[in-house]
């Protein structure tokens, strides 16, 4: 026989080759036996990192730049929030909140969530600067819409450059927050700025936590990655802030240094620094957590976070595990439907040890101060605070 006559019969060779082998590994993955499931909590966890957003309807005040709406990651956002446009302009952005609390409802392993506003950009008059924003989700939208849902908490977000940056950070707390939560690299924030002192004490006065991205920005596009260096956060720490750092600067690098290099050293210098867990099980980056969990030196200040919604493949998938935790692991984590029990079993495969996931909880709702002392105490300082506004303005 030619060669020419051979060559159909090796492709058909070649295609039932690859057919059988692929009949191989698919029986192999239905016979693979599946996992336990880790022991679920008494009671449920708080994931402390989850956002919320809108395109301004009813009445929520979100704004969206037309950079970001242009954005190839729009569409998938919106996948990502479980919405579409025609969803938000004929429910409104509630309705975001909504599909969050169904979601922390139906879970498993977490009980509540905190939802986090995000303030815009501040201009010289400071007041927020609509044009230089990328994305604002006001604090009143959250005050007003977050008491319907007994699963979900409030983070407030306000820039400290606003001119009544401190009477803001009053209300807030007045009106529940359990943390304050920035962007630097969006928001144009300089955390070792001396300028904002007064701001950083008065957080030191209410006792609440500052939780700020730390690393690479990528999820808005433009983003200025200078102001989000780990070693920038060491003035709110001096002034006792409890600050913690988003993702532990485990992207980027500042000074030909890795973010990452130069944040371990802090944990040992600042009691008062933290960090979540948030974003640590995404593609980009895959071999993380595994890292950050290996240098146990810190584990007692790791806190537990998703970054939600960013929780959907590709994003993040447990195949890109596969080497860390088998075939049975992989398994029993695609088979959960809901996508924080997902987080959950995933990060507790990889060896997060179950404090991680309790101290959200133990940090910030602080069950020893009630929202009521806590409103005592706002009043009890507004003078001093007004003076405070006044310098800041001057």
């Amino acid at each position: 026989m030619s060669a020419v006559e051979e060559e159909p019969r090796r492709k058909l060779n070649a295609v039932v080759v690859v057919v059988v082998v692929l009949c191989l590994l698919w029986l192999v993955w239905v016979l693979w036996p599946v996992a336990e499931k880790p022991e679920v909590p008494e009671v449920g966890y708080l994931d402390m990192h989850v956002h919320t957003a809108g395109l301004g309807h009813g009445d929520s005040g979100i704004l969206l730049s037309d950079e970001l709406r242009d954005n190839f990651r729009y569409p998938f956002y919106l996948h990502a929030f479980g919405v579409s446009e025609e969803e938000l302009e004929q429910y409104g952005d509630k309705i975001v909140l909504e599909r969050i609390h169904d979601q922390v409802s139906s879970s498993e392993y977490i009980a509540q969530a905190v939802v986090l506003a995000l303030d815009g950009v501040v201009g010289a008059d400071g007041n927020l600067s609509e044009e230089d924003t990328v994305i604002y989700v006001p604090n009143e939208f959250l005050i007003r819409e977050l008491p319907e849902y007994e699963t979900l908490l409030f983070g407030a977000s306000i820039n400290p450059y606003r001119h009544d940056a401190i009477e803001r950070l009053n209300y807030v707390v007045q009106n529940g927050a359990v943390l304050i939560k920035w962007i630097p690299n969006i928001m144009d924030i300089e955390p070792s700025d001396r300028a904002i002192t007064p701001f950083y004490r008065r957080m030191k006065e209410l006792d609440i936590p500052l939780l700020t991205h730390t690393g690479r920005e990528r999820s808005f596009g433009h983003a200025d990655d200078r102001l989000s260096d780990p070693a920038k956060l060491r003035l709110p720490l001096s002034l006792g802030v409890t600050v913690i750092a988003a993702h532990i600067a485990t992207t980027g690098e500042s000074d030909d240094e890795p973010h990452f290099d130069r944040i371990q050293p802090m944990f040992k210098e600042f009691p008062n620094l933290f960090a979540d867990v948030s974003a640590l099980t995404q593609y980009n980056r895959i071999g993380d957590l595994a890292e950050v969990i290996e240098i146990d030196e810190y584990l007692d200040q790791l806190i537990y976070g998703t970054d939600w919604p960013l929780q959907f493949f590709p994003i993040v998938s447990p195949l890109y595990h596969l080497r860390e935790i088998g075939i049975s692991d992989v398994k029993l984590v695609l088979d959960l439907e809901n996508s924080w029990d997902r987080d959950v079993v995933l990060k507790k495969k990889l060896g997060l040890p179950d404090h991680v996931f309790r101290r959200s909880s133990e940090l910030l709702l602080r069950g020893d101060q009630s929202a009521q002392e806590r409103e005592k105490q706002c009043e009890s300082h507004h003078e001093e605070t007004q003076d405070v506004d006044d310098n800041v303005q001057n």
